[in-house]
This record gives C-alpha cells, sequence and structure tokens, in this order.
C-alpha cells in the first residue's frame, strides 16, 4: 500500500536535530526526496513542485498522497517507529504539531524562519503557529483563509448579492429555499465542524478562544446558543443531506447547493473543473453572526510542511524546506492551484482571493485559529463524531455537547 504514488482509501481527504545550534551540517546526499501528504487530490501540483526544485536547486520531490486522514496520520506516527520514513511530510499546527514535537519527533527550524522573515519570505504574524516552546518547526505549506463560495450564475438568476450583514445572509437563503435551491452544503464526515467554528467565533471570538483552551466549556450558555442556531439553520432547510458523498466541488458546480463554506484551498477544486471565477462562481467572507463584534472574524489555518529530527538526509530536507519558503517556489505553488500563498511576495490572480489576502494581512479582521488545529487532539475526536451526530439528529445537541465537554474535562485535567 505505502508504495503506491497515490494512496486512496476512499473517505474524504529534517532538517538538523536542532537546526539553531550545535555541530556541523553533514553534505547533501539524496537528488530526491519523498514528501508523504494527506493531499492526494493535489499530486499534479506536488510533481510540478518537484519537478521545478530538481531545475531550480537540484533537489526533486517525489509525493504520496493519501485522501484519507485519520489513515494518513497512523501512517505518520508508525514511520516514527519504522523503517518506512517519509523525507518531508504534510502535518497540522496546533495540538496535532506540538503532540509530535514533544514526542521529538520533528526536526527545529528556528534558522529557517529567521532568514526567510528577513528575506521578506515569511511574516510575523504566521510564526506563532509554528512555536512551541520558543523555537520553530516546520514552514507553511499553505495558509487559506475561510470564506464563502458560491455559485455566480444561481445568485444571477434569482438577483441575489454577496451579502454583508448576517441578516443579508439568510435573506440570500430564504430567496433560494423559495425556488427550491438548498443555500448551504454541510457534511457528516470530517468537516462537521465547519459551520460550529464560523457561528461561535461569528458570535463571541473571544469564547472561541477561551474554549480551545479549556478556559470555558461546551455546556456554557454561549456554546448552547451557537448549537440552538445552527439548528435553527438546519431546521429551516438550508442545508443539503449531511450523508451526500457527492464532492463538494461538485455540489457547487452542479448547483445542489449554491454555497460551500470552504478555506481558500478549495479554490483549487474550482479550478479542477475548469470553473472561472467571477463567472462560474465567486467568493465573499461570511459575515459576523454579532453585529456588533468590532471585527468580522475570519477563519484562518496554515498547513505545515516538516521533516523528521532523524530523517535519512537532514541537509537536503534543510535545502528543500528552505527553498519551498522562496517567492520563486510559492509563486508556482498558489498560481498552479489557483490559491493563496504564505509568501507576502507573491502576488494573487484571482481578484476576490487577492484582496481577501490583503485585507487580512493589514488587520481588517479578526483571524481566528481553525477549530481543527485550535483544538486538543483528544477533544477534537470527540467533536467531529458530536457534530457528525448533529447534523443528522439536530435534536441532539445537548446530548452532543455533554459528550464533548467529558472528553475536554479528561483533557484538561491532565493539561495546563
Amino acid at each position: 500500500m505505502f508504495r503506491s504514488r497515490v494512496v486512496t482509501l476512499g473517505v474524504a481527504a529534517l532538517v538538523l536535530t536542532a537546526c539553531g545550534g550545535g555541530g556541523g551540517e553533514q553534505p547533501q546526499k539524496k537528488t530526491e526526496l519523498t514528501l508523504y501528504n494527506d493531499k492526494g487530490a493535489w499530486t499534479k501540483y506536488f510533481d510540478e513542485m518537484g519537478a521545478l526544485s530538481k531545475q531550480s536547486i537540484g533537489l526533486g520531490m517525489k509525493p504520496t498522497g493519501y485522501t484519507d486522514s485519520a489513515q494518513y496520520q497512523a501512517f505518520i506516527k508508525a514511520s516514527f517507529r519504522t523503517d518506512v520514513k517519509p523525507d518531508l511530510f504534510t502535518w497540522q499546527t496546533g495540538g496535532m504539531l506540538e503532540e509530535i514535537v514533544r514526542q521529538k519527533q520533528v526536526a527545529e527550524t528556528t534558522d529557517i524562519w529567521q532568514q526567510a522573515i528577513q528575506a521578506g519570505d515569511l511574516s510575523k504574524d504566521l510564526q506563532p503557529y509554528y512555536t512551541i516552546g520558543g523555537k520553530q518547526y516546520c514552514v507553511p505549506m499553505n495558509v487559506a483563509y475561510w470564506g464563502m463560495f458560491y455559485n455566480k450564475k444561481i445568485f444571477d438568476k434569482y438577483g441575489l448579492e454577496a451579502p454583508e450583514t448576517w441578516d443579508d445572509l439568510i435573506k440570500v437563503a430564504d430567496t433560494l429555499k423559495k425556488n427550491n435551491v438548498k443555500a448551504f452544503y454541510h457534511t457528516s464526515v470530517l468537516f462537521s465542524f465547519v459551520w460550529f467554528e464560523q457561528l461561535l467565533a461569528g458570535s463571541d471570538p473571544d469564547l472561541y478562544d477561551r474554549l480551545s483552551t479549556g478556559q470555558a466549556k461546551y455546556t456554557d450558555p454561549g456554546v448552547v446558543q451557537v448549537m440552538e442556531k445552527w439548528k435553527s439553520l438546519i431546521d429551516a432547510g438550508y442545508f443539503i443531506n449531511p450523508g451526500d458523498k457527492t464532492d463538494p466541488g461538485d455540489v457547487l458546480k452542479n448547483g445542489k447547493a449554491a454555497m460551500v463554506s470552504f478555506g481558500t484551498w478549495f479554490n483549487t477544486s474550482m479550478t479542477q473543473r475548469d470553473l472561472k471565477a467571477g463567472e462560474d462562481y465567486d467568493f465573499f467572507v461570511i459575515p459576523n453572526v454579532n453585529p456588533a463584534l468590532p471585527k468580522t472574524s475570519m477563519i484562518f489555518e496554515s498547513g505545515p510542511l516538516c521533516s523528521l529530527t532523524k530523517g535519512a538526509d537532514p541537509a537536503a530536507n534543510k535545502k528543500y524546506l528552505q527553498w519551498w519558503t522562496t517567492a520563486e517556489a510559492q509563486e508556482k505553488w498558489a498560481t498552479s492551484r489557483g490559491d493563496v500563498s504564505a509568501n507576502p511576495k507573491v502576488s494573487i490572480a484571482d481578484k476576490a482571493l487577492g484582496t481577501v489576502t490583503k485585507d487580512a494581512g493589514s488587520g481588517k479582521y479578526r483571524l481566528v485559529n481553525r477549530y481543527f488545529e485550535a483544538t486538543p487532539p483528544p477533544v477534537l475526536t470527540a467533536a467531529l463524531d458530536g457534530f457528525g451526530k448533529f447534523v443528522t439528529e439536530p435534536g441532539s445537541y445537548k446530548e452532543v455537547l455533554d459528550t464533548i465537554q467529558k472528553a475536554a474535562d479528561e483533557y484538561w485535567s491532565t493539561h495546563q
């Protein structure tokens, strides 16, 4: 199974021992690196990056992509104990990265960050997401800002415009409902958390942050109210069947739902379907539920590209990670996928995404760490299961919150 270039399992989806210190670096031995990732659909783009890196720095890269997140994580963790080890691998920030850093499995990248920030290739705003114990680990494989992709032809057909307030969004949903069009996509697997994070961050982002650090409970009134709001949207008939297995890219293209909430990386799904931004589809920032908030809350994520502490060729791994942050590499990476970039020097061709990227970098929005990264892994597991149950049984929300809180109590009783 692990020999294949793309491992499809069907459900959805370093450097020196201490980069900043100590002994001399060993010379590079490898001419091609393996990059294991949980983005099997992006194999084409990883291949293009491997060809460019071979030409640019004499170091190629061969991707092995998974589409099942749980199987991928199991493989990476197993590689810590076996001889089947990736040179490079993708991961998540937050608790999942901290977990494997504490196990001393991830190579430090502090000096790469220092050099990249000085060169203007990485922003200091990203650094905290990669900092554990005062040191940096991995580099940004990608960044993404979350909002709403919408089928522009459906909007045009019914005279709809991108909403500026939450009330506007509900009016759009009501108009679509009257015309027998489902407004929103949601799912009971993996991305079951999307509407929870959006509603909570757009209602009370401080509560959202406290929840992620154990300073608030899932049974607190503000969280209960968010679940009731979510339930009211489901009860209103705005969503498609959460058990629908149609790829969300096809959901939007075919009009099964008029709107899909995802990170800017979803733009790749649109370009893969030969759809044109501004003509076939477009993107808007989701308005706050609470209009009194001083800034619009925007969900943000950044996916790390990492290497192991005991990699086969630390010098080659480091060379590749350094190159990945450069404008040359990021221009190719962003342009090929039609996405945004972690490198501030890279211009974004898509007008809507370019505006969002510029505004997010200027402080216009309150950036909120994506729930998947902000939540400790044991709590996240319980929450994903709980939200998956909720979207199919909306009346179970209190039971779901109680179950998630039990997992949170257990976790935070042993973690500060």
